[in-house]
């Protein structure tokens, strides 16, 4: 009987400290100040660290997002069908005799495309 009780007793302390644990990961997460163990509210001490990084982690998200609308504007321009590089660099290979100016001529005219 007296087992019984010891195991009820550490299941409510296991119990009682996990819903803690929830409480203030649920609080953390949300932005809310945490409980120490006595129910009491606790602010964090460095404010200040924790606004800098704010403020940086605002500025590292709006760089990507300019990164990320440049690498759309790049992607569009190598996949248009108006991209020639394939066309020049088979016109280069093709043609390898030098002009007068001593430059490679290119033969840009357009090739049918089966």
């Amino acid at each position: 009987m007296e087992m019984e009780k010891s195991f009820f007793i550490a299941v409510m302390a296991i119990f009682a400290l996990g819903a803690w644990l929830i409480n203030n990961w649920i609080r953390a997460k949300h932005g809310y100040a945490l409980e120490d163990s006595w129910g009491r509210k606790v602010e964090p001490s460095n404010t200040a660290e924790a606004e800098r990084l704010k403020a940086e982690n605002k500025a590292l998200h709006d760089k990507l997002d300019a990164m990320q609308d440049r690498m759309i504007v790049l992607e569009k321009i190598v996949t248009d069908r108006g991209y020639s590089l394939a066309d020049e660099i088979e016109a280069l290979r093709d043609n390898r005799r030098f002009d007068d100016t001593g430059g490679v001529p290119l033969n840009l005219a357009k090739k049918e495309r089966v």
